[in-house]
């Protein structure tokens, strides 16, 4: 086993979320109860376990806080957490109540190694309804002592407090406390905002109907506010159910994403774990530059403190991964989030062809139909903004450009799809244009020998765009490009024709996983009739090919593009990530072998054909790794920077030099390229 199958190298680490049983007012039984769940978190691989408020001593117990014997129980208990963390590796958060300087507090203790961190008092101290935190607690937001002497350690105390791993240095921690985070302005925000990536929140929060959906929706979007990960743990079992009852809900998200949540009434007390992408978060603070001007514009009160300490990782073991990667990162996986996703992405590549049209005053578009997914989805999409105009189709002038290595099946695909749509059809074949300009620079194939090169295919891409622009010109029409975002990314196009070059392209930032979906999306609600649905199905089942070299006739064509740029389905997974976050290929590597060594496991795209469900193995990810960081890298940026106008359509961004994807032609790879050796069997 090497250090790439562990997820610390790639800037993960697992986090922790337990809520176990107490018995009220008995420290002796909590702690062991605490101490039991950590050991079980730490045999799991985590690196923070996070407990519920006032874990220690219970929450509800009024006015049994303000007595001596239970809170020299609690420190009893403190003293048995920090020796049965010395063999325990993870950093523990623990709830209790704590004196200092003559007064109560509400703290969150971080302990680790038998050594106590920091003491994070409760700033915000809720006394309305049935809560009556005043009466016992003060706030740590008032003037507290910098220092606390707590089992006899001197102890950091305060809410300017960050906890830095060493050794993991994007792992910077962070922690308040239940009413913190119900705020207005959380205590964790200026944290974040001074560099914590982890927000851990020890809470009681009685459960009322209705309550679990707010806190999730609190949890949601502060997570997504400071970009950063946020652990929630509440009391459950064994609270005081005098007044009140507790469901023990505890809950992982990062960046407004859920990643774990906690059985809520469970029958045993529930621990949760997720893995958090520290290294992805750090990405977005990079590219979200208003949270730096947030940073800058409200500046902490005083400089926060920070306490490093040494997490020693294990860094060689296979610890798994625990946290979803999807195989599309571009297309959802369950119906609902699909059907919307799809309506979207036909109504912004209308929409923006609707806008070019009539900001044009142009009523006419010309289009090349080769019976292939792309062309298909752009003359659907032209359809629909036709009929959303209120202009008709027969003003989209479609047609078939068939030439040297065109198949049956394609071609009949072609003209189905053009009938069913009801626009203006027709054929030109391109064989003696083709000919003619082969004749005309001398090449082999004009006089009768079969070299198929890149001068062969690009003379049949260079005349069907030559043919389509003059029909726009004759027409006064515009060219509606075809061009996926995907050929895109891999540089899949002749530069200056075929699907590169347009008037408009609808389809420029949408990935060749997307479009399929899209037209499967199309076909099974009947969007454009009956007479469509099969033959849009049947487009869907034809192998992707651009059918430049010719073929032994019939269905099957001779080039299969994936068979030269990779499956897409890997290619649009590295796209997504390399763009999007900005992964290394060894990090991209690790997530694609998660996502697709075992085609068993985890959720697929709602009508994925039962053959598409494959695996990959390891050696195979990391060569289509390679040749997308050749062609994306080296070689194809300069096809990017000369891109026609097109919508952005996909969360995961588009190439265009104007929009997310602004990039030198002439630059190395070598920093990629060598990434990629750290893959094993890589190169």
């Amino acid at each position: 086993m090497t250090a790439f199958h562990n997820l610390h190298a790639h800037g993960l680490v697992r986090a922790a979320a337990a809520a176990p049983r107490l018995r009220v007012a008995d420290p002796a039984f909590n702690v062991a109860e605490t101490i039991a769940m950590a050991r079980r978190a730490a045999a799991e691989g985590a690196s923070l376990v996070l407990f519920p408020e006032l874990g220690l001593s219970a929450y509800a117990i009024d006015d049994l806080l303000q007595q001596s014997a239970l809170l020299e129980a609690v420190e009893q208990a403190v003293l048995a957490v920090l020796d049965a963390s010395r063999g325990i590796a993870p950093v523990l958060f623990i709830g209790a109540p704590v004196r200092a300087g003559g007064r109560l507090y509400n703290v969150a203790l971080a302990i680790h190694r038998g050594r106590l961190l920091a003491a994070f008092p409760k700033t915000y101290l809720p006394s309305y309804r049935e809560f009556y935190e005043k009466r016992h607690f003060a706030s740590g937001g008032g003037h507290v002592p910098p220092v606390l002497l707590l089992a006899g350690q001197e102890v950091p105390f305060g809410t300017d407090i960050l906890l830095r791993a060493a050794d993991l240095p994007d792992l910077v921690i962070h922690a308040e406390i239940c009413e913190d985070v119900w705020a207005p302005v959380p205590p964790s925000v200026a944290a974040a905002l001074a560099g914590a990536t982890v927000l851990v929140n020890l809470s009681a929060s009685n459960v009322t109907v209705g309550k679990s959906a707010y806190r999730h929706a609190l949890c949601q979007v502060h997570s997504a506010r400071c970009i950063a990960a946020y652990l929630y743990s509440a009391a459950g079992q064994g609270e005081s159910t005098t007044d009140l009852a507790w469901d023990g809900q505890a809950m992982i998200y990062e960046n407004g994403t859920l990643l774990a949540e906690a059985e809520r009434f469970a029958a045993t007390p529930p621990l949760i774990l997720a893995d958090l992408d520290l290294e992805r978060l750090q990405q977005e603070r990079l590219r979200q530059t208003s949270f730096g001007d947030a940073a800058d514009l409200h500046p902490p009160k005083r400089p926060f403190r920070e306490v490093s300490f040494t997490l020693a990782p294990d860094l060689e073991s296979d610890l798994g991964l625990r946290r979803t990667v999807a195989r599309f990162p571009f297309v959802p996986d369950d119906d609902a989030r699909l059907s919307e996703l799809c309506y979207e992405a036909y109504n912004i590549q209308s929409h923006g062809l609707r806008q070019r049209l009539e900001a044009a005053g142009i009523k006419r578009i010309v289009i090349g139909v080769s019976g292939g997914l792309d062309s298909t989805q752009a003359l659907l999409v032209a359809a629909h903004a036709f009929d959303a105009l209120g202009l008709p189709r027969s003003d989209i002038l479609a047609y078939t450009l068939p030439a040297f290595a065109t198949t049956d099946r394609t071609k009949s695909n072609a003209w189905a799809l053009m009938r069913a749509l009801g626009v203006s059809a027709a054929e030109i074949d391109m064989t003696p244009a083709c000919l003619q300009m082969l004749r005309d620079i001398g090449h082999p194939f004009a006089a009768g020998e079969p070299v198929h090169d890149v001068t062969f295919e690009n003379v049949q891409a260079g005349a069907r765009t030559s043919l389509l622009f003059r029909l726009a010109n004759h027409h006064g029409a515009i060219v509606l490009g075809t061009g996926d975002l995907s050929e895109l990314a891999l540089g899949w196009a002749t530069y200056g024709v075929g699907d590169h070059m347009s008037h408009y392209n609808v389809n420029g930032s949408v990935p060749k996983t997307l479009i399929q979906h899209l037209i499967r999306w199309v076909a099974e609600e009947g969007v454009f009739g009956a007479a469509a649905k099969p033959v849009l199905l049947d487009i869907l089942a034809t192998e992707i090919s651009p059918e430049l070299v010719p073929g032994s006739g019939g269905d099957q064509p001779a080039q299969k593009t994936e068979d030269f740029v990779g499956p897409y389905a890997l290619q649009d997974f590295t796209l997504f990530y390399t763009t999007r976050f900005g992964f290394r290929p060894s990090k991209i590597a690790f997530l694609a072998w998660h996502a697709w060594r075992d085609a068993r496991v985890g959720a697929w795209p709602p009508h994925t054909p039962p053959d598409k469900r494959i695996a990959y193995d390891l050696p195979t990810i990391g060569r289509w790794l390679g040749v997308f960081v050749r062609r994306f890298f080296a070689t194809s940026q300069f096809k990017r920077s000369a891109l026609p106008n097109g919508p952005k359509v996909s969360s995961g961004g588009s190439l265009s030099p104007r929009g997310d994807w602004r990039a030198p032609s002439d630059a190395s790879a070598t920093a990629w390229l060598a990434d990629l050796r750290k893959i094993p069997g890589g190169e």
